[in-house]
């Protein structure tokens, strides 16, 4: 929609209208990034959906490491990683 210059976020009731800046950016409110457990240095997926614009958090290897607890703590499997990663 070409002239609009606000984005309404919308988690679990909560809606805030925040404004998109020349360069594209914009700011999640507190309330919206607390619900979400979004933080800073956090990477995000933007899709675009017949609803609009969603974004969803992707989660890091380090707080999904818990599901792989038999095989290593998530800083053992991170070096395992990354010692794959420099091999390949």
């Amino acid at each position: 929609m070409v002239g609009y210059n606000f984005i309404i976020l919308r988690a679990k009731n909560v809606e805030s209208i925040v404004k998109v800046t020349r360069r594209g950016q914009t700011t999640i409110p507190v309330k919206i990034r607390e619900q979400c457990g979004i933080k800073e240095g956090d990477q995000l997926l933007v899709e675009v959906t017949e609803k609009g614009i969603l974004f969803k958090p992707i989660p890091k290897l380090e707080d999904m490491a818990g599901i792989d607890a038999d095989y290593g703590t998530p800083e053992e499997i991170k070096k395992e990683i990354d010692k794959l990663r420099e091999e390949y």
